[in-house]
């Protein structure tokens, strides 16, 4: 296995992009944040990418920032570089995370703590192994949050309890995730790979245009009045209604065939 930090593979439409800093639990480094936001920018432009899955290798799915570097630039008088990181790292990797037209699914292969936290609840789903947990550790450092939590975490658990764990980091495990929100489905550490893959083969062989349209639209709904929300609904009714794996569904539905998408 390559000792970049970041990994990716394109197999069959899935891209998998695993964070690989298993000895330093996937924690965030100025040159891992700068191939994850490399990386993530390259799936959402490619066209042969049509589901993408963000995992981590070890005993971590992503523990945030390194602290082990953080401290290094704050003894060292880097105190400019500790915070331009969220401008030029956290906030467009989040971005790119978030507002690409194909599903995006998080495979959290163990503890997501602070940003990496933040990167899994800005996926669509997150298929959680039951020995892992998410941590809001952010006060637990005296820092605010970052990476989108305050945007998407209150959307998965609402307002109240989204204060609450901000307030009071801790670690809440897979069980309690499901219940609350955080957690699409919980699966045995060791079925986790083989769900996922089955999850993302799926995904990636489903009417990728119309599944980014249905992303893209649930995410604008979230700051949009009614009526904005409805009109880009129109909008991506007309884009979708205008490819060719809608035309070959409704022609596989009249024949009482399966129909074969082709993301285009």
């Amino acid at each position: 296995m390559t000792d970049a930090p970041v990994l990716l593979d394109l197999t069959d439409g899935v891209a998998t992009i695993t964070f690989n800093r298993p000895d330093a639990m996937n924690s965030l480094d100025v040159a891992t944040k700068e191939l994850l936001l490399e990386t993530v920018r390259a799936v959402a432009d490619d066209p042969a990418a049509r589901c993408v899955v963000l995992t981590g290798t070890g005993r971590a799915f992503c523990t945030g920032q390194d602290l082990k570097e953080h401290v290094q630039l704050l003894r060292n008088g880097g105190s400019d570089q500790l915070f331009t990181t969220v401008d030029d790292h956290y906030n467009p990797i989040v971005t790119a995370l978030a507002r690409m037209e194909k599903p995006v699914l998080a495979a959290v292969n163990g503890i997501a703590a602070g940003a990496g936290a933040s990167l899994a609840f800005a996926c669509d789903l997150r298929i959680v192994a039951d020995t892992a947990g998410f941590n809001l550790a952010f006060a637990n450092v005296a820092l605010s949050c970052d990476t989108g939590a305050s945007y998407h975490l209150p959307m998965l658990v609402g307002r109240a309890k989204a204060m609450e764990l901000l307030y009071f980091p801790r670690t809440v495990p897979a069980a309690e995730a499901l219940e609350l929100g955080l957690a699409t489905q919980v699966v045995p550490a060791d079925e986790l790979t083989a769900v996922v893959s089955a999850m993302a083969t799926k995904l990636a062989t489903g009417p990728t245009v119309a599944l980014g349209a249905m992303r893209r639209s649930v995410s604008y709904a979230a700051g949009a009045t009614l009526e904005e929300a409805l009109e880009l609904e129109s909008a991506m009714m007309t884009k979708t209604g205008a490819t060719a794996d809608h035309e070959a569904a409704v022609a596989a539905f009249v024949a009482k065939e399966k129909p074969s998408f082709e993301g285009r």
